[in-house]
């Protein structure tokens, strides 16, 4: 994440927006992702509290299908709501990276494709492209990561694939198999060419239960997939998987995203504080 790590995940080539035309602490980086073979996007969250700090916290945030790096912000003020948080003194100062998909059809599951690691550009090269834009992003730096919908099955498919790189994981409105993801992108199931161990978010939390990070998820009492969380909920408590699991009143929409990241954000902040 430093960018001493960047000889570690090399990019041919950095571009980061100009400090002059920047508003509200968010930052813009595109990168070419040697993992996707093509140039990709992120936007950072970037709040003066940070100036002068090291090894801060970083928080990947993952959009849903249709979606790009500018959604969290744009649609649901992802940026406003951490910067009043850390205002308050809520959650400990932190960078959110918001990253592209990789723009792949209706949306790439931030899956391995045969032609395209999305996973790995999610996993290795994401934080390093977020420290060019972030020098207060190290190495050390505590990684967690988030998302909605797609997103949300990425973060906790991720957090139980690599329970050793983030600190925690949460999610909203999870899909939680890719045929869920199936039923709302244009691109039929062989095109994305997914190896089959990677579809379900409950095998991928099984698979070193003993070493998961902290995690939680949350739904929309009106959400179309609100029965699929419920039984990921029920599966993973009855294999005495610890894990937080809510229930809120809304829909598969940003007025529901928009309200519950603080859950996220403030879970982050108690797991920095045990």
């Amino acid at each position: 994440m430093s960018s001493d790590s960047a000889h570690k995940v090399s990019f041919r080539t950095v571009e980061v927006s100009d400090p002059r035309w920047e508003r509200d602490g968010l930052r813009h980086v595109t990168v070419k992702s040697a993992a996707l073979g093509q140039r990709a996007d992120l936007s950072l969250f970037v709040c003066p509290e940070v100036v002068g700090l090291t090894a801060v916290p970083l928080v990947i945030l993952l959009h849903g299908v249709y979606g790009s790096h500018w959604a969290w912000a744009l649609k649901g003020g992802a940026h406003e709501t951490a910067a009043r948080l850390i205002a308050e003194g809520a959650i400990p100062p932190m960078v959110l990276a918001m990253p592209s998909d990789g723009l792949w059809g209706d949306g790439s599951g931030y899956l391995t494709h045969p032609e395209q690691d999305f996973e790995r550009w999610m996993v290795a090269e994401v934080p390093v492209a977020a420290a060019y834009g972030a020098p207060c992003l190290s190495d050390q730096s505590p990684l967690f990561i988030a998302g909605l919908s797609m997103g949300g099955f990425a973060a906790l498919r991720l957090a139980g694939k690599y329970p050793k790189r983030f600190r925690a994981a949460s999610a909203h409105s999870a899909a939680t198999h890719f045929e869920q993801l199936l039923g709302v992108t244009e691109e039929a199931e062989a095109r994305f060419g997914v190896r089959k161990e990677d579809h379900s978010v409950l095998d991928a939390l099984m698979k070193s239960p003993e070493e998961l990070p902290p995690f939680r998820f949350d739904c929309g009492t009106e959400d179309w997939l609100i029965e699929p969380n419920r039984q990921l909920h029920e599966a993973l408590s009855l294999a005495g998987v610890e894990h937080g699991y809510e229930e809120h009143p809304g829909a598969h929409d940003w007025l529901y995203w928009e309200r519950h990241l603080e859950d996220s954000l403030r879970f982050f902040g108690s797991v920095l504080r045990r």
